[in-house]
């Protein structure tokens, strides 16, 4: 039995005690909530790792992209990569691997990786056909579910399916006139293999068989947002809303076939429609998981794309959403390098952080509270160990040495705390 049918019967499992645990939630909440499909635990049955928790009243948990491309094919730095972003906080990596020998990237990190991993079959099954047939529109709908089982039987835990492009998804996209169609890579993959075959989606119309697969090894599916906006400009557009609608009819049928379902979210959003985009979901998808790319509030942020994905992660995050996906300084312009992925997974946290705070998430301001006590006290040790990364402050203060070891460099002896704490001891 699936999670989902398990929760269905009152059992209180001793993956759902762990994560409750490990929440600061009680388990039979847990327990009602994933039978309900509003949270999820993320773990394909045969894969020995922690069970990730995503959903209502847990802490906003982050994603982390990596993966080789035609381009740039190193698996020793993508396991490099994979160290870090576990090092700095992520709980769950994406192999998004579009070049190279994908299968022994996806088995090798699925050997080394501690936290969940997320895989888009969809993207190898187009490299199949290009390299068996030189075109996308060759591509089979067995060759599809051929490797979302080899997925699924190897152990990745959650993976991306873009459901929601469909035919008549296409036809609002030609009506709409959007700037950016699709920035979707998924997404425009089906979208092409849709038009030259004049075919429906696969994964719409065979979406029984999709659930058939993930069911055996309780996978969970995250329901891909191929029509997300890729500019402001496009952002809660009719095309987007008319796919949210379709994705939300087939996480109903996820959640009566016992599967686990999240949803993926935009996107490039402005900042006064991310919440907006967040009570969309959550109302249409009857308060399933939301799973949102930044959203980036501002196009021109090149180099500078983790910035602008962590404004709009924290306004979501408050508003809802559950699961970051993080943006690195090198989104739009080339493959993250192992910085990137670094500062990409630190902001991400942050917004992730202070989302939680402002949900009121048990134990999430308590970290600040720490950190309060540890500036009055001018304890440096407290205050490196609970940044977010300490190695930078170690550095910042061996850069630029104080004067006295319980200051900065910037107050010097005139640090304002202990100026205050100073004159309040002084007798009248």
């Amino acid at each position: 039995m699936t999670r989902i049918e398990l929760a269905r019967k009152g059992l209180i499992t001793d993956e759902i005690k762990e994560v409750a645990l490990s929440e600061n939630i009680s388990p039979e909440q847990l327990a009602s909530d994933i039978s309900s499909g509003v949270s999820v635990i993320t773990r394909n049955e045969i894969h020995n790792i922690k069970p990730l928790g995503i959903g209502r009243g847990m802490r906003i948990k982050i994603n982390a992209n990596i993966g080789t491309s035609k381009d740039k094919i190193s698996f020793e730095e993508e396991l490099k990569k994979l160290d870090v972003l576990v090092q700095y906080g992520a709980d769950a990596v994406m192999d998004l691997s579009t070049g190279g020998r994908i299968k022994d990237m996806r088995r090798l990190l699925l050997s080394k990786s501690p936290v969940a991993v997320g895989t888009v079959p969809i993207y190898e099954a187009v490299v199949r056909a290009v390299e068996s047939y030189g075109t996308i529109a060759k591509m089979t709908t067995d060759t599809i579910f051929q490797v979302i089982k080899e997925h699924c039987e190897e152990g990745v835990d959650f993976i991306t399916v873009h459901c929601g492009v469909t035919l008549r998804a296409i036809e609002r996209l030609r009506e709409e006139g959007r700037v950016l169609d699709i920035v979707s890579r998924g997404g425009s993959f089906l979208l092409e293999w849709m038009i030259y075959n004049e075919k429906e989606n696969p994964l719409y119309e065979y979406y029984d068989r999709l659930l058939e697969i993930v069911k055996k090894y309780d996978v969970t599916l995250s329901l891909g947002d191929g029509l997300r906006p890729g500019c402001l400009e496009d952002a809660t557009d009719r095309s987007q809303i008319e796919e949210l609608l379709t994705i939300g009819e087939l996480r109903d049928k996820a959640l009566e076939a016992g599967v686990q379902a999240i949803i993926e979210g935009p996107g490039h959003v402005p900042l006064n429609q991310v919440e907006l985009n967040i009570k969309l979901q959550k109302e249409i998808c009857k308060g399933a998981p939301f799973y949102v790319l930044g959203p980036l509030v501002t196009d021109i942020a090149m180099g500078y794309d983790h910035i602008a994905a962590a404004i709009g992660g924290a306004i979501a995050g408050a508003a809802g959403a559950d699961f970051l996906c993080y943006v690195t300084p090198a989104e739009h312009i080339c493959l993250p390098d192992i910085e990137d992925v670094k500062e990409g997974v630190i902001a991400s946290k942050i917004a992730a952080h202070a989302a939680d705070i402002a949900k009121g998430v048990p134990g999430a301001i308590e970290l600040d509270k720490k950190m309060a006590r540890y500036r009055k006290n001018l304890d440096w040790n407290g205050q490196i160990a609970l940044s977010f990364n300490p190695e930078k402050i170690k550095k910042l203060r061996a850069e630029t040495p104080p004067s006295e070891q319980e200051v900065c460099s910037m107050c010097g002896e005139f640090c304002a705390i202990r100026t205050v704490e100073r004159a309040l001891r002084k007798k009248k």
